[in-house]
């Protein structure tokens, strides 16, 4: 592997740091506004990436996909140390939970029109470079949203379906204690790489659109 290689990687990857801080922000700022200061409490509602890290899904599975695939830049995921909320304080506990739980892939949706917004700018600012770099930050981002609308735990589409067929804490937790195997097993199935890249891809052309940008 390159020297090049390996800076692209890392670059991609405090990208990748960056985009889980804002999107476990988002859970942490959704769960205060609905009544939930549990993770305010624990420090949690903060743009800090160390009050985040998790050590799998931050640091150790990224950084194998980065060193270990050559095909990285298309496809690198991860995620953060999951954010604490105490369902006995939300308003309305279950509607509110797939607020909090939605709150992560929002934040990330609405990064990547930013991004792309940003990318616009740096055209018009001559700086290929930087736009190359916000639309491919815009493309992670992306990624991610749909990634973790995986309905596997933790993700956060696990807590959507969870609350959708009104399973118990008890039981949820019993499957999370394997999600993170069950969530690199899942990746690795070409038909769910293919999904992803397709709607991260068709979403990321779409923003595009919206900007003037090919």
């Amino acid at each position: 592997m390159d020297s090049k290689t390996i800076i692209d990687g890392l670059i991609m990857y405090l990208g990748l740091v960056v985009l889980l801080t804002f999107h476990e922000f988002g859970h942490a700022w959704m769960a205060l506004k609905c009544g939930d200061d549990t993770a305010k409490q624990q420090g949690r509602c903060s743009l800090n990436p160390l009050v985040h890290i998790d050590p799998i899904g931050t640091v150790l599975l990224p950084l194998l996909m980065i060193f270990l695939s050559p095909s990285v830049a298309r496809f690198l995921v991860g995620w953060a140390k999951p954010v604490p909320v105490n369902a006995a304080n939300l308003r309305n506990p279950r509607l509110d939970d797939i607020f909090v739980s939605m709150a992560g892939p929002w934040m990330n949706l609405l990064l990547a029109v930013v991004l792309v917004g940003l990318a616009r700018v740096a055209v018009i600012a001559g700086s290929p470079s930087m736009a190359g770099f916000c639309i491919q930050t815009a493309q992670l981002s992306l990624l991610l949203c749909f990634f973790n609308l995986i309905p596997i735990p933790p993700l956060d589409g696990s807590h959507v379906l969870r609350n959708l067929i009104g399973m118990s804490y008890e039981t949820y937790w019993q499957f999370a204690r394997f999600g993170f195997i069950a969530i690199i097993l899942v990746i690795q199935i070409p038909f769910v790489r293919d999904t992803l890249s397709y709607v991260t891809t068709t979403s990321l052309q779409i923003f595009a659109g919206w900007f003037g940008l090919a």
